[in-house]
């Protein structure tokens, strides 16, 4: 059952406050729970505070545009193919700048990036806007159009998750990285939740709201004063591949967002959820939206509850299982022609989806030097986005050669694979008690 966005909004307080390491006692009200979470020294910091309205902005208008973009492209073409194409116009980008950017962003101001990328992707929408005033006519523009803001998010990415760090006492580190990703995926939530209904009553005009969005992330990205980070000093190109070194060399950042590339790649459904909301379950785009915004629900309270109660004493095995469930909701999605139980699968897939990423990130953040975020994060943003891009290619030329369905199980088929696989091959990861108990790596001198 989905709860809908006052639902989350009114629980929101007590999620904040989880993360921010308080406790929920017995008796409390959610008013007591609200002070609480207020008091925390995390949301007293102005800048964390802006940089989590700025990811909230982002997020809906990625999420709202990749809502538009696959109901009004499957809307004018009826094509599988054209909605993998929205895929592979989106990753082509960042592969070719994943090293480039990295670079950049360990060399430029973090702040300074961000303003320039956020710029080049509202106008990105506002051409979108211009272009599909009087409805879907070539499908290349879009397409052109969905590059351009690519090579923008091959930036953001890297440049947002390595600001985080510099904004915060690193004693608040952990806890800042509950807050963002259950802030994060709040706003998940509500963006396709917003978006559906928003192509519902708007249709083509609702690329002039996302634009009016990345205006609001403009302007918190101006209110962040810049912050404190150490710069490497280098400026040798071959310098670029210093975050690759460090990824393949750990061995727990390397396996954690490996199988995540493979699981996502492979067990993804997301790209094909137009198909499930306009042949299978024929609910129309509010149905689309409430699709696409179950796994952001199931995130925020997987989040929750990660935050509350950790992860069993042993995030390794917490990873693992995650997978495995997460496989496992992917082939009751497939399976089912019956609307409540595919909401329930996607709510399943995003809850198991969050826990990777909790543990994913801390392990990035707790075990890579300042000097090197901005490399290693392009590198996992790399893997991030190849993973959900490749996966919608994937899924997309998997359904138009196979049908919608006998494409989704194959999927589910091969990340429960994937996930036994990499159970059995990952000796450190799995037996990681917690991220902060990981052992200090040396400095392999690359320096």
């Amino acid at each position: 059952m989905y709860l809908g966005p006052i639902s989350v909004g009114v629980d929101l307080a007590g999620v904040l406050a989880y993360c921010a390491g308080c406790k929920w006692p017995s008796g409390r009200s959610r008013m007591d729970l609200l002070v609480m979470s207020m008091s925390s020294p995390l949301l007293h910091n102005r800048d964390f505070v802006l940089y989590l309205i700025l990811r909230v902005c982002l997020s809906l208008a990625v999420t709202s545009l990749a809502v538009a973009v696959g109901w009004h492209i499957y809307e004018a073409t009826g094509s599988a193919l054209d909605l993998a194409l929205i895929g592979l116009t989106q990753i082509l980008p960042i592969w070719a700048l994943f090293l480039v950017s990295g670079w950049v962003v360990d060399h430029a101001p973090r702040r300074r990036v961000l303003k320039v990328t956020i710029i080049t992707q509202l106008l990105v929408y506002l051409l979108l806007a211009y272009w599909l005033r009087d409805g879907v006519s070539d499908i290349n523009v879009i397409y052109a159009l969905l590059l351009l803001n690519s090579c923008a998010r091959a930036f953001v990415g890297p440049a947002i998750q390595s600001m985080l760090p510099g904004l915060v006492p690193k004693e608040q580190l952990s806890h800042a990285v509950s807050v963002s990703s259950t802030v994060w995926t709040t706003a998940m939530t509500a963006g396709p939740f917003m978006a559906g209904y928003l192509v519902s009553w708007f249709d083509i005009q609702v690329y002039w709201i996302i634009a009016g969005i990345m205006v609001l992330a403009f302007i918190a990205v101006v209110a962040i004063r810049e912050p404190k980070t150490v710069k490497s000093t280098r400026r040798e190109w071959r310098d670029v591949v210093l975050g690759i070194a460090f990824v393949w060399r750990n061995p727990y950042v390397f396996p954690s967002i490996t199988v995540d590339l493979f699981a996502i790649m492979l067990g993804s459904v997301m790209v094909l959820l137009p198909i499930f909301a306009m042949d299978i379950l024929q609910v129309g785009p509010e149905g689309l939206g409430y699709l696409r915004a179950m796994p952001a629900l199931g995130s925020v309270l997987a989040g929750s509850f990660i935050a509350r109660f950790g992860y069993g004493g042993h995030a390794g095995r917490a990873l693992f299982g995650a997978l495995l469930v997460f496989s496992l909701s992917i082939l009751v999605f497939g399976l089912s022609d019956t609307y409540w139980l595919s909401l329930a699968a996607l709510f399943v897939y995003g809850a198991a989806d969050m826990v990777s990423v909790i543990l994913r990130t801390s392990i990035i953040h707790l075990a890579t030097p300042d000097a090197l975020r901005g490399r290693v994060n392009a590198v996992n943003s790399l893997f991030i986005a190849s993973s959900n891009e490749l996966g919608d290619l994937r899924g997309g030329v998997s359904a138009a050669w196979l049908g919608v369905v006998p494409a989704v199980v194959t999927g589910a088929l091969c990340t429960v694979g994937v996930s036994v696989w990499a159970w059995w091959r990952s000796k450190e990861l799995r037996a990681l008690t917690s991220p902060e108990d990981m052992p200090e790596i040396e400095d392999p001198g690359w320096r």
